[in-house]
């Protein structure tokens, strides 16, 4: 019994402008949004077909959405992805079964948009749901209705078809309210944390068994808390998102939802059905506890903020789900927590519009489950927006690197490159240790590791260019090179390494076993780089999470290789 499980597809349709004109190009997003989003945009059009082909062509039917169908839930992106997955359903018979993101919807009335379009000239315009919002440095103005987020009661109905409703052919559904799939029965009272301002909104959580003994557990892990005091319901404003909240928010909010959980765990086992479960969020640690390192090394990074808690993670094992898929993240990781005899594991499943993009198969048995990790490397179109974002470079006076990109995720490779440049350094790095990459090299790492003496960022630039025997052919490779790889393996995992040449690979590990052998204190420079040398090798030789088979009695990880690898090795990445 085999299904797909994929993640944040996060569908934009290049050929519909919100407000404005249609055809090829139209609704272009620019490339400097594109360079500073930790998604991209406009290759989700063709991405998202590529998947669903290769879907097809594996003769699988039945397609689990772990959230974020759409950009950004505009309500002319929704009816442009559900349309799309309506065709696949109506030519091929493919069923979705979803849980909502937190980019799907949000909260009771939904929230206003706004997006930057490139025009031919390369100057853009504003696209917005919004009349008070200003233009900026767009030449122009749209105020749209399609741009708007809708809230439960809108986005629901839209995706309706993906098990939210009870279906003619299902054998069983139910939600955490019983039987009743009327979204008007499936509400619950939230309070901002002084109780003063309660809001009902709705929970779209459900079960259903879509073929005999298969049962699949959808989990609305969004939370959408009141703000303390009694605020418009309708604005944005008046509640806590939840891209940063997700599990750590349901203990206290949604606690009915995991004595669901339990429940319906208990009854899959009385009745020999197999249970997947599967919601938007990590249930817990994605970083496979290189948490502490991370906030060591690290300022508040997003990774950090979106981490379960263990008592979430306990609470979550105590059920007795035991696999749970997630997405969110963009990673492709394998995650075990173990609480005495109760275990849980996490499988995250990367996007197609973020490194790397990939997909999972699970076949599923009785006593195991054995998981595939499909990367596609080729997706037919993927340079559609190539010649636009030229054109805006050419007049911006930006770096247009990524359009030379060989394949689709190529171009992802690069793109994290970019962010890595953009985004995480200026904003997730401390300024000094920032400031300080660009001019290291591979061998004034190694030389570093070497000393005794505890440095300080500012003697370190006093002895750069000293290492240059250490890590041999590797000891000119510019530190900000291993950074972006650093990164790679962060959301990769075994995928980059099909994507980081080999030998550098064996450069990082004889490094990182010099700094494993040494001990500095922990504010030092070798400190925090010994921290950053953990996380690498912790990610090297974390749990399988590519091919595996998890033992469903045990929750036992072990690799499975006769699956065989799914992409080509590429020797280097830009």
């Amino acid at each position: 019994m085999k299904i797909a499980v994929i993640a944040d597809p996060h569908f934009h349709d290049i050929t519909h402008r919100q407000g404005g004109w249609s055809g090829e190009g139209a609704a272009i997003r620019t490339l400097a949004d594109t360079a500073a989003s930790t998604r991209v945009f406009n290759e989700s059009y063709h991405a998202t077909r590529a998947l669903l082909d290769d879907i097809v062509r594996k003769g699988i039917s039945l397609v689990v959405v772990a959230g974020d169908l759409t950009d950004d839930g505009q309500a002319s992106t929704m009816a442009a992805a559900t349309a799309l997955f309506a065709d696949y359903s109506r030519r091929f018979g493919l069923r979705f079964v979803a849980t909502p993101g937190n980019h799907d919807l949000y909260a009771i009335h939904g929230r206003h948009q706004s997006k930057r379009f490139l025009n031919a000239d390369g100057s853009h315009t504003l696209v917005t749901s919004d009349a008070g919002v200003g233009q900026e440095g767009s030449v122009d103005r749209i105020v749209s209705a399609e741009m708007y987020c809708g809230g439960y009661g809108t986005a629901i109905p839209a995706m309706g078809s993906y098990g939210f409703f009870r279906g003619e052919s299902d054998l069983h559904w139910e939600c955490p309210f019983g039987a009743d799939d009327a979204l008007e029965a499936r509400t619950f009272e939230i309070a901002s944390a002084d109780g003063l301002t309660k809001r009902r909104i709705i929970d779209a959580s459900f079960l259903v068994e879509p073929v005999e003994g298969l049962w699949l557990l959808s989990i609305d892990a969004n939370v959408f808390e009141p703000r303390n005091g009694d605020l418009d319901p309708a604005l944005e404003k008046s509640y806590l998102d939840s891209t940063d909240a997700g599990w750590n928010s349901m203990l206290s909010n949604k606690p009915f939802v995991l004595k669901w959980m339990k429940d319906v765990a208990a009854r899959a086992k009385a009745s020999g059905k197999r249970l997947v479960a599967f919601s938007h969020y990590p249930i817990i640690d994605p970083l496979n506890g290189t948490s502490a390192d991370e906030a060591k090394l690290l300022n508040d990074t997003s990774f950090l903020r979106r981490t379960p808690r263990p008592e979430v993670s306990q609470a979550a094992a105590a059920t007795g789900i035991k696999v749970h898929f997630s997405g969110h993240l963009h990673i492709n990781d394998t995650a075990v927590f173990r609480d005495g005899d109760n275990f849980l594991i996490n499988i995250a499943v990367p996007s197609m519009v973020g490194f790397p993009p990939a997909y999972k198969i699970v076949d599923v048995g009785r006593e195991r489950l054995d998981v595939e990790t499909v990367t596609i490397v080729d997706v037919p179109g993927y340079d559609a927006a190539f010649p636009y974002y030229r054109i805006e470079a050419a007049r911006e006076g930006l770096s247009a690197a990524v359009t030379e990109a060989q394949n689709h995720a190529d171009f992802l490779s690069r793109h994290l490159a970019e962010m890595v440049r953009h985004r995480y350094l200026p904003k997730e790095w401390p300024q000094d240790l920032a400031c300080l990459v660009p001019q290291l090299t591979l061998g004034d790492l190694d030389a570093f590791a070497g000393l005794s003496q505890p440095l300080t960022v500012e003697e370190a630039g006093a002895i750069v260019g000293r290492g240059r025997n250490g890590v041999g052919a590797m000891a000119a490779l510019q530190f900000f090179e291993m950074v972006v790889d650093w990164y790679r393996l962060r959301k990769g995992r075994e995928i980059a390494l099909d994507f980081i040449d080999p030998a550098r690979i064996s450069a990082y590990r004889q490094t990182a076993q010099r700094y494993a052998a040494g001990s500095w204190p922990d504010g030092s420079l070798q400190g925090r780089l010994a921290a950053f040398m953990r996380m690498l090798m912790d990610w090297l030789e974390s749990q399988p999470s590519v091919n595996f088979s998890v033992n469903l009695a045990t929750g036992e990880v072990e690799r499975n290789d006769h699956l065989g690898r799914t992409v080509r090795r590429q020797t280097g990445a830009a």
